[in-house]
């Protein structure tokens, strides 16, 4: 209690509800919010049941881990997890056991997103080639064509097996760390085509989808 009154007679006073149980303000500290995509996050669900171990469970392993995958750097853990220096330091003493809500999403997502790779990408470059990569979405679909734009993009659940040639560009954006928004553009292409146009068989002024306010999306990868 008296540090929460500490905290809030300072100028500016720190919001206690920022606050970690060792009295850091998490904010202050270099942590931020960072949202996992669902995109990114669909993907490497799917990929857990290719996976032949485990992978590490406490906040220090995981944390350790991420630093092999980034060559030893610690500035590189620092960016891909929004944190400060002192923060990733401190979760690889293992003085630091539980971050804050978004911290260990993104923790979490970059474990997943890194562990095993060979064994991953061997599946999921077998399953892009064979169209043997399916996507489940609910989310809403506006298109552009010769004609124009629509004024009024609506909600579509849509399941569809991904051609070969965007299942590939999607696993490699992905693992070349893409953003969201650059994964949207490949699954809204990716389904233009496959779903839209039907290979080619109609719509050929269809000139875009655009995917946005994505509900969901589930991964269906079967190497």
């Amino acid at each position: 209690m008296v540090w929460v009154l500490q905290g809030l007679a300072q100028n500016p006073p720190v919001n206690p509800a920022r606050c970690i149980k060792d009295g850091v303000d998490a904010v202050a500290d270099g942590e931020k919010e960072t949202p996992v995509g669902k995109i990114g996050y669909g993907l490497d669900q799917a990929a857990q049941h290719v996976l032949t171990r485990k992978p590490p469970q406490s906040t220090k392993a995981r944390v350790r881990f991420l630093l092999g995958g980034n060559q030893g750097s610690t500035r590189r853990v620092v960016q891909v997890l929004g944190v400060s220096q002192r923060s990733v330091e401190r979760y690889l003493k293992g003085d630091r056991k539980n971050p804050p809500g978004p911290v260990n999403a993104r923790i979490d997502a970059e474990v997943r997103r890194l562990w095993q790779p060979q064994v991953r990408r061997r599946v999921e470059q077998r399953a892009a080639a064979t169209g043997g990569v399916i996507v489940e979405t609910r989310a809403r679909f506006g298109f552009s064509s010769a004609a124009g734009s629509t004024d009024d993009p609506r909600m579509r659940r849509i399941r569809q097996p991904l051609s070969p040639t965007h299942a590939q560009e999607l696993f490699d954006a992905h693992y070349s760390g893409a953003s969201e928004r650059d994964l949207e553009r490949i699954v809204a292409a990716g389904l233009q085509q496959a779903y839209f146009q039907e290979g080619g068989m109609r719509a050929d002024d269809l000139e875009t989808v655009e995917l946005t306010d994505v509900d969901y999306v589930e991964f269906d990868i079967r190497g």
